[in-house]
């Protein structure tokens, strides 16, 4: 076991039950990478060696999105000596607001929690090339995507690399046996979940 995986399990961060992930997608294991904010130094211990890894990126801003990603963004930030920022939804779209800019030609990292489709990260994506920025990649606390299920954007660095299972709504064993009820852990509202299926 990995010691960032460790410092998780130790903070409590990795949940076992029958969750309902940002994806839409059903999963026995969750990542609440929240509680492993509760202990700066452990978060920071966590995201050393991906900062570390994005030391030769020549990266300029770490975008955040809201909620998962505002922590680890400014964590990165610090670590790397560049600005932070988020973006966050306004009417269930995603947005750059309070002031925050991204110049034309900045080279930006997005920062997350959890990937396991990556189509969240798309949004930030998309509101970084708005402004004419370029998208470097992903930097993450867990990447849970598959194999034959990749990212739609690299994921450049993450602490954790974790091969768990999910599965579409249809095909959950776990709804299928009837025993766990569905949790929904995350900050997005449900009707965009069901939009991102």
């Amino acid at each position: 076991m990995s010691e960032a995986l460790q410092i998780m399990k130790e903070c409590e961060a990795v949940l076992e039950g029958h969750f309902l992930l940002s994806s839409g997608r059903h999963s026995g294991i969750y990542c609440q990478c929240a509680k492993l904010q509760q202990w700066p130094d452990k978060a920071a211990a966590v995201m050393a060696p991906v900062a570390d890894t994005l030391r030769g990126l020549n990266i300029d801003v770490v975008v955040g999105p809201a909620m998962g990603g505002i922590v680890y963004a400014y964590e990165l930030g610090r670590q790397l000596g560049k600005r932070a920022i988020f973006t966050e939804r306004v009417d269930n779209v995603m947005a750059l607001r309070r002031g925050f800019e991204i110049q034309p030609g900045e080279r930006c990292i997005i920062a997350e929690d959890v990937v396991t489709t990556g189509i969240s990260s798309l949004e930030t994506k998309a509101v970084i090339e708005a402004h004419g920025g370029v998208c470097v990649g992903i930097a993450c606390v867990v990447d849970r995507t598959k194999a034959d299920a990749p990212s739609p954007i690299p994921i450049v660095a993450s602490a954790v690399k974790l091969d768990l299972p999910n599965y579409l709504p249809e095909e959950c064993p776990l709804c299928a046996e009837g025993k766990l009820p569905l949790v929904h852990l995350g900050s997005r509202k449900m009707a965009q979940k069901a939009e991102n299926r």
